[in-house]
């Protein structure tokens, strides 16, 4: 394991929330305003982890265990993901199997501290988490399955540094679906306008409506470090870069993130949500692009 290796995680925790920064600065062009500061986050975060909390007496542990544990899984995925050329801290065969699990265990305890609290408003969105999740994972798993296939490895360090082993039209196939997935799955437009309050609309932010001060701040930090790990599954399909240099192809990944932040703001500076009733659709989509992308690596 290489330092840049090392580093990935940790560069991973410290830029994350500037990916929502890029994203809102990009709506801001579109719609020719100001907008927020780049920073924001970095700003909520720091007031969110001065303050306190307050706990309903209708909610147990699992209230206050569903964000810590969330992000306590994005933290251990991050350790399992390479970036770009970069490889992971970890990897073993089948690791890719673990990454999706992590995912899995993150969006359960959501769920689950969201219908500890008893409100029925939570409980529609933890709902519609989990249907939309029934899509959504298949998805993930066929792209991977994909990806696996044609680099004959199961490690993601292995499958991601044999780029291109796979064809073009296998490549643009798995990003198609995946960059669904990366909206559908931190809840971007078109499938979830994460600045909505509105009640026949929400899904992630209603499940976090009682969260507050500490909790509330890992809650936006793990949103923010999802961001990331989406987004580096998608950042290794793009082309290498030129340079061999650890620290330079890491420095390269970051900015392939931060540019996939700049396209998912043109997006939703540009698209409107489609009717949730669509949203299953949409990920099947996804899950077909995937699955067509697997079929043309047994060619």
């Amino acid at each position: 394991m290489n330092a840049a290796s090392s580093l990935h995680p940790v560069l991973a925790l410290l830029l994350a929330p500037l990916l929502p920064g890029v994203i809102n600065r990009i709506k801001a062009l579109f719609g020719g305003r100001r907008g927020p500061p780049l920073l924001q986050l970095y700003f909520d975060l720091w007031k969110l982890f001065r303050k306190g909390a307050v706990y309903s007496r209708t909610t147990t542990w699992v209230f206050r265990a569903g964000p810590l544990v969330n992000f306590a899984c994005l933290v251990a995925a991050l350790a399992l993901l390479p970036l770009g050329r970069v490889a992971a801290p970890v990897s073993f065969a089948g690791d890719l199997v673990l990454l999706a699990y992590l995912l899995g265990l993150g969006r359960f305890a959501t769920v689950a501290a969201a219908l500890d609290t008893g409100s029925s408003f939570e409980g529609m969105g933890a709902s519609r988490e989990v249907q939309f999740a029934v899509f959504a994972e298949p998805a993930l798993l066929a792209g991977l399955a994909a990806l696996a296939h044609a680099t004959q490895s199961l490690s993601l360090s292995g499958m991601y540094a044999a780029w291109p082993a796979a064809t073009l039209p296998v490549l643009a196939l798995l990003g198609a679906g995946l960059f669904i997935l990366f909206l559908a799955e931190n809840c971007r437009m078109p499938v979830d306008d994460p600045n909505t309050h509105l009640e026949l609309t929400m899904i992630h932010e209603v499940m976090v409506l009682d969260h507050g001060g500490v909790d509330f701040g890992f809650v936006l930090w793990g949103s923010a470090l999802k961001l990331w790990v989406l987004g580096a599954l998608l950042a290794g399909l793009l082309p290498p870069p030129a340079t061999g240099h650890p620290l330079a192809d890491l420095a390269v990944g970051a900015g392939w993130l931060l540019a996939l932040a700049a396209a998912t703001g043109a997006v939703e500076s540009v698209m409107a949500r489609v009717r949730l009733l669509r949203v299953p659709q949409l990920l099947v989509g996804a899950g077909v692009l995937c699955a067509l992308g697997l079929l043309l690596t047994f060619r």
